[in-house]
């Protein structure tokens, strides 16, 4: 394969010509967009620019404490923003999302860590790290789509709930639909992919690969991979998050809650 032809800042200082376009473009359509493209775009370069050089950082170091660490902080990150889409006033939300998407999380990057990669080091950070960043990322969509829809869904249809309360449901029970409802929609995104990757459009991961010198099998190998970690850790998350979130709504005499 031919090496990868790496890209120095005159490059990038094109790259952002193509923002510039899109800017145009907004302003000629009048759109109102400019501000906002511009302001991606400042904030794309700045916080990619860190990531690349704590990463390179972490990588050098090569030690567990650092690795564990920088995980530590994306997994809450990833869970901050997840809690902010669902709702800040329910209250432990955060600790509820964090955990969940923490054992989603581990489970998928450790048994593919430990059983499929197998790596000379566990905390290996050139797979570690980006495996769990693909991970926590979806994981996050996938807590916010779950648990807002399970949030809507019972402050819309209070007096169905009480009703099949009044009539002996537990709150689980009273709930089950909404519920499942609120899953099913986290994982449509994750299903539709699947139906279609490698169909439609080259995945993210395996296109990163492919311009970095893998072979294309391989490359795919990878994504078949990545695939199945984040439908196990979408399902998961959303199991627990819509879980602790039902019980949230209920007290302990298991009436639902006024507030």
């Amino acid at each position: 394969m031919q090496d990868l032809i790496k890209l120095d800042l005159v490059d990038l200082a094109i790259a952002v010509g193509l923002m510039a376009i899109a800017v145009g473009v907004s302003a000629w359509e009048k759109l109102g967009l400019e501000l906002n493209l511009a302001i991606a775009t400042g904030k794309t370069i700045l916080q990619l620019l860190v990531l690349g050089y704590v990463l390179d950082f972490i990588f050098a170091v090569d030690h567990p404490l650092a690795v564990l660490a920088i995980l530590a902080l994306m997994l809450t990150i990833t869970a901050i923003v997840a809690r902010n889409r669902i709702s800040q006033k329910i209250p432990r939300v955060l600790p509820l999302v964090w955990g969940a998407i923490f054992i989603s999380t581990a489970v998928t990057v450790f048994y593919t860590n430990l059983l499929i990669i197998q790596p000379d080091k566990w905390y290996e950070p050139r797979y570690i790290i980006p495996l769990a960043g693909m991970v926590l990322g979806n994981a996050m969509n996938a807590a916010a789509i779950a648990g807002e829809r399970l949030v809507n869904a019972i402050k819309t249809f209070p007096i169905e709930i009480e009703t099949h309360l009044s009539l002996g449901a537990t709150p689980a029970q009273a709930i089950s639909q909404y519920r499942k409802e609120a899953i099913r929609s986290a994982l449509l995104p994750t299903l539709n992919q699947m139906m279609l990757v490698g169909m439609v459009a080259i995945p993210g991961i395996t296109t990163g690969q492919l311009l970095a010198g893998i072979t294309p099998l391989d490359a795919i190998s990878y994504e078949i991979v990545i695939i199945f970690m984040v439908a196990l850790a979408n399902l998961l998350t959303t199991v627990l998050v819509t879980k602790g979130l039902s019980r949230q709504f209920f007290t302990p005499a298991a009436q639902l809650s006024a507030e």
